[in-house]
């Protein structure tokens, strides 16, 4: 099994890989020319999205300064997008349904590290070369979802379909659909429901 394969599946890899790091260097040289770009050259900036999100059909609206890890894992769902500062740590798959709004500042965390010093350290090959073991565990964020300004998603969580996280939130756990939450580690606050209508009768 290949390093790509063993971060895929969410086992401990290597990631000075030749192929990851080939992988990384091309994403993180794509964000860089993205971002080196103004909105007034919204075909330039297409292009580069293309090139750098290959795997996802709908292209999102991203304002610049991004950064990804590799691009190539990570897909959006039609009218999907992002403000300023949107961080994708996309080590693991990350799904980002439709018709999601995320905020600026918000950062996305598949990477996972052992508890353990001694799996967690460097290490060093008999030729002298170090590296050190990581795994990582898949984001999803489902159709209809609001991340405010500041939140950060850990591995291995899923938000349901409608739900709304507050500013400053740090999502460590599953969120049900249709729910406001927030919080340090967040919590649900309650369900969100037709009385929160902006267009009283």
């Amino acid at each position: 099994m290949t390093e790509r394969e063993k971060m895929l599946m969410g086992d401990l890899y290597d990631p000075s890989d030749e192929e990851l790091t080939s992988l990384r260097i091309k994403a993180r040289r794509l964000a860089r020319r993205f971002n080196q770009t103004d909105e007034d050259e919204p075909e330039k900036q297409r292009e580069l999205l293309k090139a750098l999100l290959p795997n996802t059909a709908f292209i999102p609206g991203l304002q610049a300064p991004v950064y990804f890890d590799y691009g190539c894992n990570t897909t959006f769902g039609r009218y999907s997008g992002a403000n300023f500062n949107f961080t994708c740590l996309d080590v693991c798959k990350v799904t980002i349904g439709e018709n999601v709004q995320i905020g600026p500042n918000v950062t996305l965390a598949t990477p996972m590290h052992p508890l353990l010093p001694k799996e967690r350290n460097i290490r060093q090959r008999e030729d002298g070369s170090v590296y050190n073991l990581e795994y990582a565990k898949p984001i999803v964020i489902e159709d209809d979802c609001w991340l405010a300004s500041n939140v950060v998603v850990c591995g291995g969580v899923t938000i349901g379909e409608g739900s709304v996280i507050g500013a400053g939130s740090v999502v460590t756990r599953d969120i049900p659909p249709h729910s406001l939450a927030a919080g340090s580690p967040c919590k649900v606050l309650r369900k969100i429901t037709e009385a929160d209508s902006m267009f009283k009768a």
